[in-house]
């Protein structure tokens, strides 16, 4: 399978990374010190599921190595328009463009621009950093769960499914990935915003009892907002979710936290954001997610971008 990673950051890297290892063919499209890194010393991963040193082909031009059977959309939220339109005409008859964006709401925006035939979704569940440009750690987790918009089983996703399964990043082939995604958002929505706004990692902020009283706030907020959207969350899975964090995910530094470091824009609005305009949709009030969303959104402002 010919592979793009549309955006070879820490979460497209490392797909990428597994993905070539296991012999598929893979493009990685980045910019800046980060391209010239790969193009020149190639991709290394640090792993405590085993470490890869690998020679990529990488580029800022991805229509020079087009067709693809298989786009791996991993870009931020808000750069999506610009990426998408250097993917016009990169696609194979038959493939998929898959987001592994986080939120809500890049499936719709990407079936605006390339038809819905042509999208599917991912749930990337990986805990990754881009130490330096052309360098991967990855430290828990690593999978994609995946699926059809529509939610059926085709011989697409199936195919796609058992390419991950081969590269160890499997998750789930599932009909039921909107549930996936919005229990995503739950995590990202309340973890990625208050690990940035205390700049403390995921651990830190468990271990004090105001940052655990926080936490089960925005998520029970997150929580109310799904359901009322069509979407159950029960409490159960709140819970696991909970209770995975605290055990598996006291060293994760989020990538909203990573980007505050590197003085890069904050994906907040795709977060917190989705959440406020889906409760305001159905009029409801979220004054805990609505608060952090206000001091991220202040803090973002505050940060110079760098490329």
């Amino acid at each position: 399978m010919k592979i793009l990673v549309m955006g070879a950051g820490a979460v497209g890297a490392y797909c990428g990374a597994r993905l070539q290892a296991a012999g598929e063919e893979v493009v990685f499209c980045a910019r800046g010190e980060n391209l010239r890194a790969l193009q020149q010393r190639g991709l290394e991963l640090a792993s405590y599921r085993g470490d890869l040193k690998l020679k990529v082909t990488a580029t800022d031009e991805p229509v020079r190595f087009a067709p693809y059977d298989l786009i791996l959309f991993s870009v931020k939220v808000y750069d999506t328009e610009q990426a998408a339109e250097r993917i016009k005409q990169c696609l194979k008859p038959g493939g998929a463009i898959m987001t592994l964006q986080n939120g809500i709401e890049g499936e719709q925006r990407l079936c605006e621009i390339f038809g819905r035939e042509s999208v599917m979704a991912g749930n990337a569940r990986v805990g990754v950093e881009l130490v330096a440009p052309g360098k991967v750690l990855h430290s828990t987790t690593g999978t994609i769960e995946l699926g059809e918009l529509d939610g059926r089983i085709t011989e697409r996703a199936k195919r796609i499914a058992d390419t991950f399964e081969r590269a160890g990043i499997l998750g789930e082939l599932t009909p039921q990935l909107r549930e996936k995604r919005w229990e995503k958002l739950m995590w990202n929505a309340t973890f990625n915003s208050v690990t940035t706004l205390t700049r403390r990692r995921v651990g830190e902020v468990l271990a004090d009892p105001e940052g655990q009283a926080l936490v089960r706030a925005l998520m029970a907020e997150v929580q109310s907002v799904a359901r009322t959207d069509g979407v159950e969350l029960s409490d159960e899975r709140v819970e696991r979710l909970y209770a995975h964090s605290a055990a598996n995910l006291s060293s994760l530094k989020t990538s909203t936290f990573q980007d505050l470091e590197r003085g890069k824009r904050l994906e907040y609005d795709a977060l917190t954001g989705a959440v406020v305009r889906v409760a305001r949709r159905h009029g409801l009030r979220v004054p805990a997610i609505e608060t952090v969303h206000a001091l991220i959104k202040l803090l973002d402002q505050a940060t110079e971008p760098q490329q």
